[in-house]
């Protein structure tokens, strides 16, 4: 699934309302209808208040009021326009709402605020709707919109927003001011917004759910955006069926490169995560004090003990290795630091370079141009800060990593709720599974080792990575469903890669 900015919604829009042939008013009606069904389906013989705004997000508010109203439902509507001039389409509906309140044949009131908002008393069971703003809000709401904003995340009622929060921009929301509406749901025409997908604006989206508005396909497939989502289809595609007669040489030989004293557990983790993601034949380097933990507890993976007692110091040649993957609870001694940076000046196949690794890297930043083609990154944001700078909002980090991808020819993996696969052409997939279970010590390591068997197997670092968050996460979800959120730790993840490779093999 594609996401657009802003300024591709407008044209997609208008290649619709040109191609269909249909009118923006009843594309408006069209979206009205799929907002209405959604909230009736939620909050069935419900209450509604809805502010609706003069343009055409205040425009499929009303017609949404309209369709409450026709449903039996009692619905009052505040029109918020201090400037008496409102759009086209907003307009029509307007005369069509008028009409509907003066008959007095539905459970319909319509109130117009122009000048000052006076707070009402909302019962606590009416659910509210915002329709004030949309997706092409471009500087921040003051005056009479912010005290409307302000009032509504002040009341203890339900809040469904139109497309987007009012206040909240679809993109950029640096220079945001503090009136955003705080949404319990959020219903999306056709595709998410990118700001929808950062977490800094969580808050505010609520949970959010896309609703399809038939806009022109031909259009959408036409429009080029660098943002998109990670479907489920699109998995199933990049996995092959095994042939009778392969062998474990088949299926790659990776070098995991891991430990400390007293971080065993993240070699063991990386270790099982790439085992059973279907790597042929693995090694661990590890310090000699891991050596025997990793073999006791992943009695399938083959061990190479540094020379060092408790961290690593020395690496072995990398030549045979289809992939390597580096820094789960490496720890950053003066002799690993060297090691990395020796590695990475040598190494020839793509590499996954994760925790104290990238830590390493951030000290020394012109070795990125230096890793090998292929190569993927996997920061969390603290990681990611390091090695980028302060960024200050989600939004400025995803440009920072994609302008770090392309100058390096590496794929990055930013770690979140919405992990974000930056390839290194620039595009971004943001993944669609996995839950906050998964914020456990060792999730990382399970993730670097899926990711390692993979880019062992032959996968291609965009495909490598795309696939393995999405089975990270997908397995993450098969443990929670089982266990719960808050027992979930990274084992269960590991324990469940078996089912989610089956499902994403059925899929």
């Amino acid at each position: 699934m594609k996401i657009f900015p802003t300024a591709a919604i407008k044209r997609i829009d208008a290649y619709t309302i040109e191609h269909e042939p249909v009118s923006s008013l009843l594309l408006m009606e069209r979206a009205a209808a799929a907002l209405a069904r959604a909230t009736l389906g939620k909050y069935k013989n419900s209450r509604f208040a809805v502010f609706a705004g003069p343009g055409n997000n205040g425009g499929d508010a009303l017609a949404v009021a309209r369709m409450l109203a026709v449903a039996g439902c009692e619905a009052a509507v505040w029109l918020i326009f201090p400037t008496d001039k409102l759009s086209p389409d907003c307009a029509s509906n307007l005369q069509s709402l008028q009409a509907m309140a003066a008959g007095g044949l539905f459970p319909l009131a319509l109130h117009r605020v122009t000048d000052s908002f006076t707070p009402l008393s909302l019962p606590a069971d009416t659910v509210i709707i915002d329709g004030l703003f949309g997706s092409g809000l471009t500087r921040p709401v003051e005056g009479l919109y912010a005290a409307v904003i302000d009032y509504i995340n002040g009341l203890p009622n339900e809040v469904v927003a139109i497309d987007i929060p009012s206040g909240l921009m679809g993109e950029d929301n640096s220079s945001n001011g503090t009136a955003i509406v705080k949404a319990t749901v959020t219903y999306t025409l056709q595709f998410p917004k990118l700001s929808m997908l950062f977490a800094e604006n969580a808050p505010y989206v609520g949970d959010f759910q896309v609703l399809d508005i038939s806009l022109s396909k031909e259009a959408m497939d036409n429009e080029p955006t660098p943002y998109g989502m990670i479907m489920p289809a699109a998995m199933s595609s990049l996995l092959s069926k095994r042939a009778k007669h392969a062998h474990k040489g088949n299926f790659g030989r990776a070098l995991l490169i891991a430990g400390s004293e007293g971080m065993a557990g993240a070699s063991v983790l990386a270790a099982r995560g790439a085992l059973r993601s279907g790597v042929g034949l693995l090694t661990v380097c590890v310090p000699r004090c891991n050596n025997e933990i990793v073999q006791r507890s992943v009695p399938e993976a083959m061990t190479i003990p540094c020379a060092s007692e408790t961290h690593i110091s020395t690496l072995p040649a990398t030549d045979k290795y289809s992939a390597v993957a580096v820094g789960p609870g490496l720890g950053q001694a003066p002799a690993t630091e060297q090691a990395l940076l020796a590695l990475i000046d040598t190494c020839t196949a793509p590499m996954v370079v994760d925790a104290d690794a990238l830590n390493i890297l951030a000290r020394h930043k012109e070795y990125l141009a230096r890793l090998p083609q292929g190569s993927i990154l996997t920061p969390h944001i603290g990681e990611f800060t390091r090695l980028a700078g302060s960024c200050g909002n989600s939004y400025t980090r995803l440009q920072r990593a994609m302008a770090m991808a392309r100058e390096n020819n590496i794929c990055i993996v930013l770690k979140g709720a919405y992990s974000a696969v930056v390839t290194p052409q620039g595009d971004v997939s943001f993944n669609t599974t996995g839950n906050a279970g998964m914020a456990t010590g060792g999730s990382g390591d399970t993730l670097t080792g899926i990711l390692l068997a993979l880019l062992a197997q032959g996968l291609p670092a965009s495909s490598a990575a795309r696939l393995g968050v999405y089975i990270h996460g997908l397995a993450g979800d098969i443990a929670a469903e089982k266990i719960g959120e808050t027992a979930l730790i990274a084992s269960d993840i590991i324990d469940a890669l078996p089912a989610a490779w089956r499902g994403v093999s059925a899929g």
